[in-house]
């Protein structure tokens, strides 16, 4: 048995196709169980072809891999570092295999997921436990690090990108933030309202976008949280406004300019390159809005640090960091905190 506590780290993640012929196989995954028609499929993987039939979330995930594994050992971190993805390869059961065979007997696992809910962390949690009774009695122990919403690795360089998009970033009291006719827009993935209201997703949000505004020296100034990238049919309620249509409210409130803050989501992958690079773009273009789309953290060298301080919190019990008035999340979700609605397994 080894002395050490834990003894490789995991990076999960949604994963995504590398080419055309990975778009629909992909697709049937992401909608396994939900018996969705090749039809409305084909719909989606139109989306990708705009891209050439290849996500950018498996090529982010290598970046970021890269860059964590100079900060750990920087840092006198010598641990392993494993990747899977949910929905494509290098898929999460092979990955546990893998550590299996290597004898790794526990690790800690990093989602590339800042908020709570079903598909951001309980069904993560699910993935987890089930590429462990696939890889048999000797898988290794998986503990997931704790959500990091609040924590000031993520908000730090998610608002040094906001200050980045004001034209005199020197002067945070520049004339278009001040502007009355600009609004700052932060967005996030829809999710069923039956979701929303077993977990804290929006409260965390809406957190993340007022510490967000605070760091960049804009807590003066107006937001909005909006969704973006719902899917599912038009009977089920989902979060909204969504993006396309709080544009529409903008521009009939005399509102000429947005910052879009994708607050949501870690790395510029499909999500935020089609729903808000090209489609909420359109949308501003014909409603004569000016649209600036604030980058995501991506491996902000902040960032990255990070992931290694929630690392050293296990490893060391490192003092657990966090922004705001919530304190940092627990590494078990809340019993209050179901993430699941009622009739979901």
């Amino acid at each position: 048995m080894s002395s050490k506590p834990f003894e490789a780290i995991l990076l999960l993640s949604f994963g995504g196709p590398e080419g055309p012929d990975d778009v629909m196989p992909f697709l049937r995954n992401v909608t396994r169980g939900r018996n969705v028609p090749d039809d409305r499929l084909a719909v989606v993987a139109r989306q990708y072809e705009l891209f050439g039939g290849r996500s950018p979330i498996n090529d982010q995930c290598r970046a970021l891999l890269a860059a964590l594994g100079s900060e750990l050992e920087a840092n006198d971190i010598d641990l392993p570092l494993y990747w899977g993805n949910r929905n494509w390869k290098p898929y999460l059961t092979d990955t546990v295999a893998e550590m299996t065979a290597d004898g790794v007997a526990r690790a800690l696992v990093f989602v590339t997921s800042a908020f709570g809910s079903f598909s951001g962390c309980r069904q993560y949690r699910q993935d987890l436990e089930g590429a462990r009774e696939r890889a048999g009695p000797a898988a290794p122990t998986l503990q997931k690090l704790r959500l990091f919403y609040n924590h000031p690795g993520f908000i730090e360089p998610m608002a040094a990108n906001l200050r980045s998009t004001i034209p005199d970033s020197s002067a945070v009291a520049a004339p278009r933030p001040l502007d009355p006719a600009h609004r700052f827009v932060f967005t996030a993935h829809s999710i069923p309202l039956a979701m929303a209201s077993a977990c804290s997703y929006t409260d965390q949000l809406s957190e993340a976008a007022g510490l967000t505004m605070a760091a960049a020296g804009l807590a003066d100034h107006p937001f909005d949280v909006v969704y973006q990238s719902r899917s599912g049919p038009p009977t089920v309620a989902w979060l909204e406004p969504d993006i396309n249509d709080h544009l529409s409210e903008l521009a009939a409130g005399g509102v000429t300019s947005v910052t879009v803050v994708p607050i949501g989501f870690v790395s510029d992958h499909m999500e935020v390159l089609f729903d808000l690079d090209t489609q909420a773009a359109a949308t501003a273009d014909e409603l004569g809005i000016g649209l600036t789309r604030v980058p995501t953290v991506g491996t902000a060298p902040r960032y990255v640090t990070m992931v290694r301080e929630l690392i050293e919190e296990q490893l060391h019990a490192a003092p657990r960091l966090y922004l705001g008035s919530d304190g940092p999340w627990p590494d078990d979700c809340p019993a209050t905190d179901h993430c699941i609605p009622a009739g979901r397994p």
